[in-house]
């Protein structure tokens, strides 16, 4: 408090004692005990208000210790539980989490991980793939400028991800390994990886690549045979030695029948080989009958481009082909949808073949179109014409029915430039995004489809997309997301079949690692999207003709089921609606592999790395007790004591209120009750 405050103070108490002994003391002969109280009150009344009219302010030192934080992360994933580490797993943590001493050092927190990190709740060994580097990445975002220390209680074995032996770069805090696994080498033939297309072609003959290794000292003999069913359709011999560890066989075999062919590829496994289940692995290729063929027609260069042919021929069912408006006129039927990128007067002989031809079309309207020429060649909207072009973000329309579309995290998608001004539509059309200004919706679309004279669609206003792909690629480390919309779109547009008001997304087959999900639509009789409905799925095992049941569950503008539990083989299924009489049936295949089954031992070097990298030390399940005794001992993890220093005035102190109320209530209480009043 500063010398001027308190001499203020000091002259109010002063003035406030003055002012009181003048009311009741000045001029009388005899002072009273009852005039002292009286003058006593009225001096704590003054005195109160002229200290709230001088409000001094006060320090106010708050003291806080602040511990470490302990990150404990625990694999979840099933190669725990093939390599017999679970109870070793459950055990250490149990004895991490539940010592006293480190709970009183530490802050502790627990997690699992998997395909993704989730917060402690319980722990099943079951995840089907383990992203060691993407849990990492998590605990970087909650742990970052904290003093922390992170144990990962794992077998180091990852099936998919970044390598997680640099993840140090991101994540600065030190890391203690604790190994699950045998470190002992077995001798073990494995196929590393196998490489096949989706798709193949009927009456063409599709490739495969396959690399087998092998670890052990002693040179070996086997066979590499691929079946499908019981007949076998490749088989090679193979050799090995200690240096000569792996082998890559590329081969191909012919597409005869049109749909789902499924094959076994298998080497055969030597003698006491401990692990044989990584000696094979299944896999399928769907033979179709044709390529979707799709023209994109552009008069100049546009990064656009680019990326929607990445996007469309992500799908090997499909294929892109560049044109310019004149080109593309001579082999108009070759196609089966024609993207036509920011059209002017060159694009009119090209609209009146399309016409003509009752194509399918994609038109993007970008900064360069003829907004004149697009209004004269179409009658089924009219572009405002104002000249200026505005930056627009794209908001999902969740009540968009011709089919499923997946939010993607559009919101997060940099804006695409497009004309500024509206559009009036004389037909129905269905919004799939509307334009977005910072957080205002504008209500005007940014990509919408229609159907008109038996043909399908779409209109982009804006250019610039291919930003939105790079996005895609930031917020999920994939291009899939992002593909995937633009694939659904495409498969829209190229096709001219019936809308069904029961509609189901599924894949011909799936591998044994991925989820199996399910998705559908109902629309009712005006084929608006229905939330009210109850869809079922009834999936039937082809091999043992057991049937189960299983409700789908509305999430945004689409039903859907995980039937991820359902096992290894060929299913029959059919979607029912519960209150009207419609249905859909199809079927599926998921392929027998378990990827976190190949594994025979911890991946100790790789944890070892990761240890020094980041300045921890690894340790073994039955060195836990040293890892808590360099935990508890480490001066690094000591607490820091923080003091806070808060300037607070006193017209917040609400008691002095109170202290006044209180006087001035007392003093004229006695007054009264003493007849002075």
């Amino acid at each position: 408090m500063q010398t001027e405050t308190i001499l203020y103070i000091i002259i109010a108490g002063i003035l406030a004692l003055l002012l009181a002994l003048f009311q009741y003391i000045k001029g009388r002969q005899k002072v009273s005990k009852l005039n002292l109280i009286f003058s006593f009150l009225r001096f704590v009344t003054l005195f109160s208000v002229f200290l709230l009219l001088i409000n001094p302010k006060f320090e106010q030192l708050t003291l806080t210790t602040e511990k470490p934080n302990l990150v404990i992360a625990v694999d979840n994933s099933s190669s725990i539980k093939h390599l017999k580490q679970d109870e070793n797993a459950l055990n250490v943590f149990d004895r991490l989490s539940q010592n006293k001493e480190l709970s009183t050092k530490f802050n502790i927190s627990k997690y699992t991980f998997g395909e993704q990190l989730n917060s402690f709740d319980s722990i099943g060994f079951s995840e089907k793939q383990t992203n060691i580097s993407d849990a990492f990445s998590q605990l970087s975002e909650v742990y970052k400028d904290t003093n922390t220390a992170t144990i990962l209680i794992s077998d180091g074995n990852q099936t998919y991800g970044n390598d997680y032996e640099f993840i140090t770069s991101k994540f600065k805090s030190p890391i203690y390994p604790i190994i699950l696994g045998d470190t002992v080498t077995h001798t073990d033939l494995k196929i590393q990886q196998l490489n096949v297309n989706k798709y193949a072609y009927l009456k063409n003959r599709f490739p495969i690549e396959t690399i087998i290794s092998y670890n052990g000292n002693n040179p070996v003999n086997s066979r590499f045979v691929v079946t499908q069913g019981n007949t076998t359709v490749y088989s090679q011999t193979i050799n090995f030695t200690k240096n000569n560890n792996s082998k890559t066989i590329n081969f191909t075999l012919p597409a005869n029948r049109v749909g789902v062919r499924s094959f076994k590829a298998t080497i055969i496994p030597i003698e006491n080989e401990k692990n044989i289940i990584n000696n094979s692995k299944n896999f399928a290729v769907e033979v179709i009958d044709q390529k979707t063929k799709i023209a994109i027609v552009s008069n100049f260069p546009h990064p656009d481009l680019g990326a929607l042919k990445k996007s469309i021929e992500s799908n090997e069912h499909r294929s892109v082909v560049f044109l310019n408006s004149n080109e593309i006129i001579s082999q108009i039927d070759d196609f089966q949808l024609i993207i036509i990128n920011q059209p002017n007067n060159n694009f009119k002989d090209l609209f009146d073949a399309i016409d003509k031809e009752n194509k399918n079309r994609f038109i993007i309207v970008g900064t360069k179109t003829d907004l004149n020429f697009v209004n004269r060649t179409n009658e089924n909207f009219n572009l405002e014409i104002t000249n200026q072009t505005e930056d627009y973000q794209a908001e999902l329309n969740l009540n968009y029915s011709p089919f499923i579309v997946d939010d993607i995290d559009f919101e997060s998608f940099p804006p695409l430039k497009s004309n500024f001004g509206a559009v009036e539509f004389s037909i129905p059309f269905e919004t799939i995004l509307n334009k977005k200004l910072g957080n205002v919706s504008t209500n005007q679309p940014l990509l919408v489809s229609f159907e008109a004279n038996n043909r399908r669609e779409a209109i982009l206003f804006g250019e610039n997309i291919w930003q939105w792909r790079a996005q895609s690629f930031i917020n999920t480390k994939s291009f899939n997301a992002f593909d995937n919309f633009i694939g659904k779109l495409v498969q829209y547009l190229a096709s001219n079949k019936r809308r069904n008001r029961l509609n189901v997304e599924y894949e011909s087959f799936y591998n044994g690692n991925t989820n199996v999900i399910i998705k559908a639509q109902f629309f009712d009789k005006n084929y608006a999207f229905d939330t009210r409905e109850t869809l079922n799925i009834i999936v039937k095992d082809r091999n043992s003709d057991e049937e189960k049941t299983f409700p789908l569950i509305l999430k945004n503008n689409a039903y859907q089921v995980d039937l991820s539990s359902l096992p290894p083989s060929e299913y029959n299924f059919t979607v029912k609606a519960t209150n009207e009489n419609i249905s859909k049936s199809g079927s599926f295949q998921i392929l027998e592999y378990n990827i976190e089954q190949q594994f025979l031992n911890a991946n100790v070097v790789k944890l070892n790395q990761l240890a020094m990298n980041s300045g921890g030390a690894s340790y073994f399940v039955d060195d836990s007790n040293n890892l808590i005794n360099n935990l508890l001992s480490n001066n690094r993890y000591a607490s820091i004591q923080k003091s806070h220093k808060n300037i607070i005035p006193l017209v917040d102190w609400k008691y002095l209120l109170i202290i006044i109320a209180l006087s001035l209530a007392l003093e004229w209480f006695l007054r009264k009750y003493n007849g002075l009043i």
